[in-house]
């Protein structure tokens, strides 16, 4: 049976110019994905938090009333609680009390699956934790089972503040080594001067369906927020026989927890390091404008907002009001309209990305000796040949490659 779950859906911030109808449905969106179910929800506004309980106390008093008459297990906040609100909370309501960020660490956790991930998670699992921690300890588990309690390794340990900041540490050193490794890699891969596409969204906006339309792969794709947390990357081969790497990328959401940033560093160098950015909307989506600008503000936090970048408008399948898509597209008439799950477009956006991918290429008009058939192979793997002529002592080779393989060949212009 899914997990009871009330939602507080706190409206506060002037500066935030979500309606809360949206806040509610991606929380209860969030709330799903958890394996849990929203049985009602309590909006609040607010002019500025309390100290004791976020909210007033006679909006405290009424949730406790909503989770008697429903049989609530867990309460959720829309907004971060302090460690001592969140107590607060609890003695009154008498069951779990978690906030939207502890919700989404949740979803992290059961969808790690690397060793990159685990150890990321954890760590924004105990960058989260460690501010909370009151008195002597803290059991992780201290309230069972549930959404927002799977803990970050050793669950049914006292912890203190010392033992988390020394894990923390230890947590820190490790990424710090797979980021050595990564890079190692990526640098193994920028050398090889295959191009780097990494796809960027919203989460649930079809990344990973994109991804396996474009490599023919088989990516876990579903209906839910997060499913992608481990970066992915294969191997495509354009129309031209460029061959290019293509990396899905975890989700982006509204307000992003900070931890996250920070802890999936690593994961999020595949967006830093791209040559191209593929950013994918769900054009279905109500309010995707606001998605669109949610992504772009994390693009902006990581400082890649002005990397090369094709709008990649998905799920035009689910359109069913035509004069509306057409009036869209003479807003986003650079944007390519396709649908990542029928395969609808894929041929002009491999199209756009060949035209996008063009000043990274070079083309090459070369003499090499006979004996260096070694080149010859080099461009026939890592670009597009163009012409070969064989003589007794030499090759004439003309060939489309990209810059950093092209470099190779200069001595023999």
């Amino acid at each position: 049976m899914p997990e009871r779950v009330l939602t507080v859906v706190v409206d506060y911030r002037p500066d935030d110019d979500w309606p809360l109808e949206d806040v509610t449905a991606e929380l209860a969106e969030l709330v799903k994905t958890s394996g849990g179910e929203v049985v009602t929800s309590v909006p609040c506004r607010i002019d500025k938090p309390t100290p004791t309980y976020f909210i007033g106390s006679g909006k405290v008093d009424e949730i406790a009333l909503a989770c008697q008459e429903h049989n609530i297990q867990t309460v959720i906040f829309s907004h971060d609680l302090k460690g001592s609100q969140q107590r607060n909370i609890e003695e009154i309501l008498k069951v779990k009390t978690i906030d939207r960020t502890q919700l989404i660490l949740d979803i992290f956790a059961k969808h790690a699956s690397s060793q990159e991930g685990k150890t990321q998670v954890e760590l924004a699992q105990l960058q989260y934790l460690l501010p909370r921690l009151v008195g002597q300890g803290i059991e992780l588990s201290r309230l069972g089972g549930g959404i927002g309690t799977l803990g970050p390794g050793e669950t049914k340990l006292e912890v203190d503040r010392r033992r988390i900041s020394d894990r923390i540490s230890r947590l820190r050193k490790d990424l710090k080594d797979l980021e050595t490794n990564q890079n190692a890699k990526r640098k193994k891969r920028q050398d090889q001067g295959i191009p780097v596409i990494a796809l960027v969204g919203y989460t649930n906006a079809g990344k990973s369906t994109l991804l396996n339309a474009l490599t023919e792969s088989n990516q876990v794709v579903a209906d839910k927020l997060f499913t992608t947390l481990d970066s992915l990357s294969r191997q495509m081969v354009l129309p031209n026989n460029q061959k290019v790497i293509i990396s899905d990328t975890v989700g982006f959401i509204h307000e992003l927890p900070p931890h996250l940033i920070e802890s999936f560093k690593t994961t999020l160098m595949e967006v830093t390091e791209a040559d191209i950015l593929l950013h994918v909307l769900d054009v279905s989506h109500p309010n995707f404008r606001r998605l669109h600008t949610a992504v772009m503000n994390v693009l902006a936090e990581l400082n890649v907002h002005d990397k090369p970048m094709i709008t990649v408008l998905n799920k035009i399948d689910k359109i069913t009001d035509q004069s509306w898509l057409k009036d869209l597209q003479g807003n986003y008439e650079s944007a390519v309209y396709i649908s990542a799950l029928k395969e609808t477009n894929i041929d002009a956006l491999t199209n756009l990305l060949i035209q996008t991918l063009s000043p990274l290429v070079v083309e090459v008009d070369v003499t090499i000796p006979i004996k260096r058939m070694d080149l010859v192979n080099l461009a026939h793997e890592k670009g597009q040949v163009l012409s070969v002529k064989y003589y007794n002592d030499t090759i004439h080779l003309r060939a489309s490659l990209p810059a950093k393989v092209a470099a190779q060949f200069k001595s023999f212009a």
